[in-house]
């Protein structure tokens, strides 16, 4: 059992320094200055399951932005690597290198256990499903990256506090597109969670 401890709502968000796929050091909080931030982590490249949560993200991009979130993907791999990848899965879309896996470590993000990955019921599932609707198949990781990294997703305000953190319960587990647009309860991303939960406005 990891000891890496969960981040909370209304936290506030680590802000990692790490790289874009051009090289270029970047503060995590450089990207959730004045706007609420989509901060999705990747497992590592090979995984059918984050090819999956990537083009549902890019599927639904323009009503993020439609709604006022901008997205960022964190990924494994090198710049050079992310590069690539991102250019293939998710063109348009901001994505960070972050070969160490120091944000990973600060967001919470722990390795796999058995269950939440080659043994669950709803991980063998979702291979059979996406290699016979994709063609899509596990695969090993690239050199440097871990075939047991989590992933998670976050949701951070413009005040750089956690609105909703996301752990996934398996490698299959992606939180649905529909709490990522509208919040819980229709709630608006932008309101602190200090004030009154209000609806968003349709």
């Amino acid at each position: 059992m990891s000891n890496i401890a969960h981040l909370k709502f209304n936290d506030f968000a680590p802000d990692v320094e790490l790289l874009t796929v051009e090289g270029q050091p970047i503060r995590l909080s450089a990207l959730w200055q004045g706007k609420v931030l989509v901060l999705a982590f990747t497992r590592h490249f090979g995984c059918p399951q984050c090819k999956e949560m990537m083009d549902n993200l890019v599927q639904f991009k323009p009503e993020m932005a439609a709604r006022g979130l901008s997205l960022a993907v964190v990924t494994q791999g090198t710049p050079e690597a992310a590069k690539a990848f991102c250019s293939e899965r998710a063109p348009g879309v901001t994505c960070l290198a972050d070969p160490e896996r120091a944000a990973y470590r600060a967001y919470g993000l722990a390795r796999a256990n058995w269950w939440q990955s080659i043994l669950s019921v709803r991980v063998m599932r979702s291979n059979r499903r996406l290699a016979r609707e994709k063609g899509w198949k596990p695969e090993l990781p690239p050199p440097g990256q871990d075939a047991m990294q989590m992933s998670g997703t976050f949701i951070i305000g413009p005040d750089g506090k956690i609105r909703l953190p996301y752990y996934y319960d398996d490698i299959a587990d992606h939180p649905p597109v529909e709490l990522l647009l509208r919040g819980v309860m229709g709630m608006d991303w932008a309101t602190p969670l200090d004030a009154p939960i209000a609806g968003g406005t349709e």
